[in-house]
């Protein structure tokens, strides 16, 4: 806890413009959300095998000094070892119900995020094959792309939704987003007037879908919906990345409609 946090702590993804996908996107995102949050700087390396090198096999992961940890949840906790918190201001019962959101949005955007890159037969032929593959060369790249899609669609399988249309997965998506916003109501953060890594999560997850380029504007309007939740991605964007240097850590996302600014 008394270590200092480095000037040099990487954070580590997929390429930006041409292979990161929108769930690996999202998840990268609200680990650059809660870690400015925390107001702990952070320089975003891509790399065309991050997804190897994580020691999870999931991106984003963090190199701070000789440690490397990968995901929100474990970072979160790995920050909080070292001193910073966004939560230690809740009592027990908002965590719990913090946690229950996190939750909710793991469940459900995240998976809703995975069943679209790989479940639904027009986005993955025309998006995700072509994303996911594009630094390696044929047949490798179709190799890795039919064993990823393979494993997700195991998951799905295990988790229920394999037998889900796309309708029904939007559905999910408009109920969770329906729960968020009448969690937030009018304030500016979910727990009054402080963001904590709720706030980072439903962020990263919700800015990428509004900003990401897909075959069809359907997820995007789920979220549109909720005029409270587009102002919190704004509201964030603005106070937390606006004015950052146009590089691989920049927030647009790959294929990007624009900022939420514009």
């Amino acid at each position: 806890a008394a270590e200092p946090w480095p000037e040099n702590a990487a954070l580590y993804q997929q390429l930006k413009e041409e292979q990161i996908l929108l769930s690996d996107n999202a998840s990268s995102l609200a680990v650059q959300a809660f870690l400015q949050m925390c107001n702990l700087p952070v320089r975003v390396i891509c790399r065309a095998n991050a997804e190897y090198m994580s020691p999870s096999g999931k991106v984003p992961f963090i190199h701070v000094g000789n440690q490397v940890v990968s995901e929100l949840g474990p970072i979160v906790q790995f920050v909080k070892a070292k001193g910073h918190s966004l939560s230690d201001g809740l009592d027990e019962v908002q965590k719990a119900e913090m946690k229950a959101y996190m939750e909710l949005v793991n469940n459900m955007l995240l998976t809703a995020e995975l069943y679209l890159q790989w479940c639904d037969d027009v986005t993955v032929e025309e998006i995700t094959h072509p994303r996911y593959g594009s630094p390696y060369p044929w047949p490798l790249n179709r190799i890795l792309s039919y064993q990823k899609q393979w494993e997700v669609r195991r998951k799905m399988k295990a988790i229920g939704w394999a037998g889900k249309t796309l309708e029904q997965v939007l559905e999910d998506v408009d109920q969770c987003c329906h729960a968020l916003s009448q969690r937030l109501g009018t304030q500016p953060y979910f727990f009054n007037k402080q963001p904590t890594e709720l706030d980072a999560l439903v962020f990263g997850h919700l800015f990428t879908i509004l900003t990401t380029q897909l075959i069809t504007d359907e997820l995007s309007e789920k979220v549109k919906n909720y005029s409270n939740l587009t102002a919190f991605c704004r509201r964030i964007e603005q106070q937390y990345f606006e004015g950052r240097e146009k590089d691989c850590s920049t927030i647009a996302a790959p294929s990007s409609k624009r900022s939420l600014l514009r």
